[in-house]
């Protein structure tokens, strides 16, 4: 005779446990505590099993006839309700966010702490909102797709670049480790939207060029991007590798710079040689700054990073427009200039840390041309400061 409420709650504890039948497998166990609990027994190749269904009254009568029929279900198509349990629990331990976390440990230590804070909140922003909590193993490519569309709408391309990217490493780390079968993210490489590449807006002028010296050593807003720009002027790195630029990288004793390949576009070390210009900047910003994280901290807390959007702010605030200069056109600049003084080329190039693709000519230049680029290093530095005191005597004329 099924079960009903009313003889559930009237079920008293005995000094043994009790089984109170409801048919078709399910019963209720009362325990001689007082405990009462769902049990659902059934047969799966010639095996007689036992999953719980929950304690009541946690769990109704009516929930559990409920579960006891998704398991007859799952019989009937072959399948055994206690191993899918098991493969649902597990599931739920490899989420997405489970997974990105424990892929990010691993990686970490072979980062800069501002990078991998870099990444986490990348992840953190626009990848667990959105498919965080999902097994990994279930996470469709129309999904990672869905969430880099949201990206692209805000007109970040790049960023978008660059999610798919850090998404295909977590979903590969979960196929090194038996937790997903394949990476999701690699089906969707060509459907992101690639920005029309188009030629970095940048000053060539060396008239222009010392006008822009002189506005950047008259900006009156924050001392960091005041430096940062010179320093970027003086080195003409790339924003980034300014803006995420730490104290530990920097070589007061031989003069050098040392990025780590964690930071770099191309994943490959870079020295950069610093002339005794480029010093005095870092020793402005040294009690601004301390010694301790960031060169060039951002404004509301000296360990967040400067935004590359405020050094382009900046040189909007000066006067110069999108269409004539831009943080990344200092590169630009350097290349035009230092090409047109007569320069070697190779030595420009390593510079700016354009790696040769021919592999035996890289390995042939195994001192990376390090007292070519000091020398010319040491002289652009020069060349500016005799540009910027040209501006600066012909605005007092």
């Amino acid at each position: 005779m099924p079960l009903t409420d009313t003889a559930i709650r009237a079920a008293k504890p005995t000094e043994k446990q009790q089984k109170l039948f409801d048919g078709s497998g399910l019963y209720l166990l009362v325990f001689p505590s007082g405990s009462k609990v769902w049990r659902y027994k059934y047969h799966f190749q010639g095996r007689e099993k036992l999953i719980s269904l929950g304690a009541y009254p946690d769990v109704s009568l009516k929930e559990a006839r409920e579960k006891a029929s998704d398991s007859r279900k799952m019989l009937g198509n072959g399948k055994d309700p206690s191993a899918e349990r098991q493969y649902s629990k597990q599931q739920h331990r490899n989420t997405f966010k489970i997974i990105a976390l424990e892929w990010h440990g691993k990686q970490a230590p072979a980062w800069s702490a501002t990078y991998a804070d870099i990444v986490l909140r990348r992840m953190e922003l626009n990848v667990f909102p959105h498919i965080g909590s999902k097994p990994v193993s279930a996470i469709s490519a129309a999904e990672v797709l869905a969430l880099l569309r949201k990206i692209e709408a805000r007109d970040a391309i790049n960023m978008a670049q660059s999610i798919r990217s850090l998404c295909s490493h977590v979903f590969r780390y979960a196929v090194i480790t038996g937790r997903a079968e394949r990476d999701p993210a690699a089906d969707i490489q060509g459907a992101i939207t690639t920005r029309v590449v188009k030629n970095r807006a940048a000053i060539t002028d060396p008239e222009k060029v010392g006008k822009l010296l002189l506005a950047i050593g008259s900006y009156g807003g924050l001392l960091s991007v005041r430096m940062a720009l010179t320093f970027m002027a003086l080195t003409f790195c790339r924003p980034g590798e300014i803006v995420n630029s730490e104290w530990a990288e920097m070589d007061f004793t031989n003069r050098l710079w040392r990025i780590p390949a964690s930071k770099m576009k191309m994943s490959r070390d870079h020295i950069v040689p610093l002339s005794p210009q480029a010093l005095a900047v870092l020793e402005v910003m040294r009690p601004y700054a301390g010694e301790g994280g960031l060169v060039f901290p951002g404004h509301k807390t000296k360990s967040l990073t400067l935004a590359r959007e405020t050094l382009v702010a900046a040189l909007r605030r000066m006067g110069f427009g999108k269409d004539e200069v831009c943080a990344h056109g200092f590169r630009a600049m350097a290349s035009t200039l230092l090409n047109e003084l007569g320069y070697p080329p190779d030595v420009i190039e390593r510079q700016l840390a354009h790696v040769p693709s021919n592999r035996v000519r890289a390995a042939y230049n195994r001192a990376e041309y390090l007292p070519e680029r000091r020398k010319m290093m040491d002289e652009w530095s020069i060349y500016l400061g005799e540009l910027h005191k040209k501006a600066r005597e012909a605005s007092n004329a």
